[in-house]
């Protein structure tokens, strides 16, 4: 893997992966990913910012070589999670003298996880600073961004972020700099919807505690680097704000075509309605696009059959999804069918508790749709509508 500048005496130095498709056996990865580590070579001591996944540390060894480095005097661990750290033990190996930088509860992570000796450890405190000569790093922790021990790292005189998981994107380039704005957006929107929206508050308050930092550049562990970073804080602002558009989401799977004609007559009655709309046949969805929309989506409609007496397992799990990433939502209902009986609605709703949702109508029809049920969607979409405007939206 080429050896990439990006400032003077700054270099990107970790593993671009191509073709790796899932992370965590959980994320879809469309467009691979990269696990990045830098190197920042100060006038008296050098420092290595995270390394990579452990599979792939062969990669980061040797361009450490490639490039020279006979002596590493400080490992950053910005976070605890291997693909970050998971090459620490390998560069301790390589480079004994070495001394791994970070905070408490990282260290402990790290000493349970990759059992590191107590002794090979610098402990910082949140804003304290660590001179390399002519360049200085100042830590900031970040709690809860996405783990309990993340924190960020600022190189002072180039006006680097080193934001490990924070502002990052799953996406994979040969170029070092973020070019295609558009495309970077939505795969770094991608990535806060899978992983940092649950932390949504916690973000807000570490957005403000960057501010006062002249930032030039934000590099995050995975993806481009923004030498635009106002691109991914203006992002982050937005996504993390209580405002929501006027956007519905409708997950859903349909085993014998009920539930599917009742979600295309809803969706048509939205959009005549002027609501923008995304239905999600969740048997053929990539379950991040549906996480990219429920973001900033106003509403989110559940549709689901019943499947002995509640509702189907995939509605399950993107109910479930849903619950687990906290999207600001304001609105939630369910519509349906059903055979015999059952209680799929009550299980629906009762997978939504971490919600502050307001639960609308509910359209749940026996066998196929009738007249009157069509008429009960008409009614649905226009409760959504009100709700809507109540919001301004």
């Amino acid at each position: 893997m080429a050896i990439q500048k990006v400032k003077q005496n700054v270099f990107s130095i970790g593993m671009k992966d191509w073709d790796r498709r899932l992370f965590d056996e959980l994320i879809p990865l469309p467009d691979g990913t990269s696990y990045n580590a830098y190197l920042v070579e100060g006038s008296d001591k050098t420092a290595l910012i995270d390394t990579v996944d452990p599979e792939t540390v062969n990669v980061l060894y040797d361009n450490l070589t490639n490039h020279g480095v006979s002596k590493i005097d400080y490992i950053i661990a910005n976070h605890a999670e291997q693909d970050h750290s998971g090459g620490i033990p390998a560069i301790l190996s390589k480079y004994p003298e070495s001394k791994v930088v970070t905070n408490e509860k990282c260290k402990n992570m790290l000493i349970d996880l990759l059992k590191i000796p107590d002794d090979k450890f610098i402990v910082i405190k949140d804003e304290e600073s660590l001179s390399l000569g002519d360049k200085t790093l100042q830590f900031f922790l970040t709690p809860w961004v996405h783990w309990p021990e993340t924190m960020v790292t600022y190189l002072k005189e180039e006006h680097i972020l080193f934001s490990c998981d924070f502002l990052g994107s799953h996406y994979v380039s040969s170029e070092l700099f973020v070019k295609d704005e558009t495309k970077v957006y939505t795969s770094a929107k991608r990535y806060y919807a899978e992983i940092m929206m649950p932390f949504r508050k916690n973000i807000v308050r570490y957005l403000e505690k960057l501010e006062d930092l002249e930032i030039d550049m934000v590099a995050p562990s995975h993806g481009q680097i923004f030498d635009n970073p106002k691109l991914i804080f203006d992002a982050y602002k937005d996504w993390t704000s209580d405002n929501v558009k006027n956007k519905i989401v409708i997950p859903y799977v349909s085993m014998h075509g009920s539930t599917k004609k009742m979600v295309e007559y809803l969706t048509d009655a939205l959009i005549k309605r002027d609501i923008m709309v995304k239905p999600f046949n969740l048997t053929v969805t990539d379950i991040g696009e549906l996480a990219i929309e429920l973001v900033d989506a106003a509403t989110i409609v559940i549709g689901s059959p019943t499947v002995l007496a509640g509702p189907h397992p995939s509605v399950a799990y993107a109910a479930f999804l849903a619950n687990m990433l906290r999207p600001k939502v304001k609105f939630a209902t369910v519509i349906g069918s059903y055979g015999w009986g059952g209680k799929m609605v009550e299980n629906v709703v009762g997978m939504l508790g971490n919600l502050k949702v307001e639960i609308l109508s509910t359209v749940i029809v026996k066998g196929f749709p009738e007249k009157s049920d069509f008429l009960a969607l008409d009614d649905l979409a226009d409760e959504i509508l009100n709700k809507h405007k109540q919001l301004n939206l």
